[in-house]
């Protein structure tokens, strides 16, 4: 089994997820008392996001590319960022490292696709539904449509990430704005829904929508787990 290198810390809720699916996963293929081989480093999450917030991205960059040399080092066989809005800088860490990165959109979209979804809506920080890093690759590699919501859902979205969800607050009436927005985006034609921020999946699950869900922290390490068991 090759050895997973897990960029986290952005948040260590999502992390915490990542670790355990990618250990439940390798109990369930393996059997018996195996576990996923992985390496982990977590960030301090307040100095990621007080660059994020500044627009300090070079910054950020430099903290990504150090973690993910050092993971390297220490016996990784490939690297995971662990967030979805961290892969802004995937090309520059990439670039910085011998071993593959394994893009969380690139583990989504086969699913999206076998889906037949071709417009689906993201769900995401406002850096993710609003930059191209992300909406960009999908559509390059994997011809994936897109969607976002309205500034105000976008905003509100955002909120939510930050000011509970990366805090470990679960709350009923954020759960009720994420699936309004959802029902109101796929009136209007939205086939799906990702979840583009690796907390969401704390807050909604797939079976509370009627359009098809993807959740990227369970794809995202359901492909690391793949490539670790790879012959």
């Amino acid at each position: 089994m090759k050895t997973i290198g897990l960029l986290g810390g952005m948040s260590w809720e999502s992390t915490a997820v990542y670790y355990q699916v990618l250990n439940r996963m390798a109990r369930e293929r393996l059997g018996g008392l195996h576990s996923a081989k992985c390496l982990v480093w977590s960030f301090d999450f307040a100095e990621i996001e007080a660059a994020q917030a500044s627009g300090d991205w070079d910054a950020a960059t430099g903290m990504m590319v150090a973690a993910a040399r050092n993971l390297e080092r220490g016996g990784a066989d490939c690297l995971v960022i662990c967030t979805n809005t961290m892969h802004k800088m995937a090309d520059e860490v990439q670039a910085a490292i011998s071993i593959p990165l394994l893009h969380i959109a690139d583990a989504t979209a086969p699913a999206i696709l076998r889906a037949g979804c071709r417009a689906p809506l993201l769900l995401a920080t406002a850096y993710t539904m609003e930059q191209d890093f992300y909406k960009g690759h999908l559509k390059r590699a994997h011809g994936v449509d897109v969607r976002v919501p309205g500034t105000g859902d976008r905003a509100e979205i955002h909120r939510i990430i930050y000011e509970e969800l990366c805090r470990g607050e679960i709350r009923p009436t954020s759960r009720d704005t994420y699936l309004e927005v959802v029902r109101k985006e796929a009136a209007k034609g939205a086939d799906g829904v990702i979840f583009g921020c690796t907390e969401i999946g704390l807050l909604v699950k797939a079976d509370d929508f009627e359009v098809p869900a993807f959740d990227t922290t369970a794809l995202h390490a359901a492909a690391a787990l793949d490539f670790a068991l790879e012959q």
